[in-house]
């Protein structure tokens, strides 16, 4: 259990996501068309860069689960996140590198995005990540194969994922459907 699990209420935990939710709608640049045609570009930067919007994100993801060993978060926006919920909490913080980033040996899964491919990484040793109880977390669920990657890379070491949140969602791309049996939290669906 990290050092600082409180229980809230459902309706704490409610009047948090409000509070982020409206950060994340007033701050948020989108630009058509980037990285490429057809693609609407959420730019979290603003939110981040803000000291309320971030503490009212950080705190949204930090209630929603206490009881974990270990936050982490998708390259690149994502170790942003953890950090900051990682130090709410009292726990680590692991970064899931884009592949190619990290010294072997490491762990890796190939996913597709909605304008192509990637792949993700941990380290394969260095870490001891079996049996710990793990909070994924990323800027923005589309179409769901980043996050059902990250969270394979922690089964893959014998981690449990228990629970995941992103700041965005982008519903019609229906990505919470290839996701584990771990509860998604999403502060703002699209």
């Amino acid at each position: 259990m990290s050092k600082h699990a409180v229980v809230e209420s459902a309706d704490q935990v409610g009047e948090r996501t409000e509070k982020a939710a409206a950060a994340v709608a007033r701050l948020t640049r989108w630009h058509d068309d980037f990285p490429t045609p057809g693609v609407r570009f959420a730019d979290l930067t603003p939110v981040f860069a803000d000291a309320e919007g971030f503490r009212a994100v950080i705190d949204c993801f930090a209630a929603v689960a206490t009881d974990v060993d270990l936050v982490a978060g998708v390259d690149a926006r994502g170790f942003l996140l953890g950090a900051g919920v990682a130090a709410t909490l009292g726990t680590g913080v692991l970064a899931i590198r884009k592949g190619g980033k990290l010294p072997p040996p490491v762990v890796s899964r190939e996913y597709e995005l909605e304008y192509g491919s990637a792949a993700l990484e941990i380290p394969a040793d260095g870490v001891e990540l079996a049996g710990k109880r793990i909070l994924l977390l990323d800027d923005v669920l589309a179409t769901g194969g980043t996050l059902a990657a990250a969270a394979g890379l922690f089964t893959e070491v014998g981690a449990e994922v228990v629970a995941a949140a992103v700041v965005l969602e982008l519903e019609f791309l229906k990505g919470r459907e290839h996701q584990g049996d771990y509860p998604v939290t999403s502060i703002v669906k699209l």
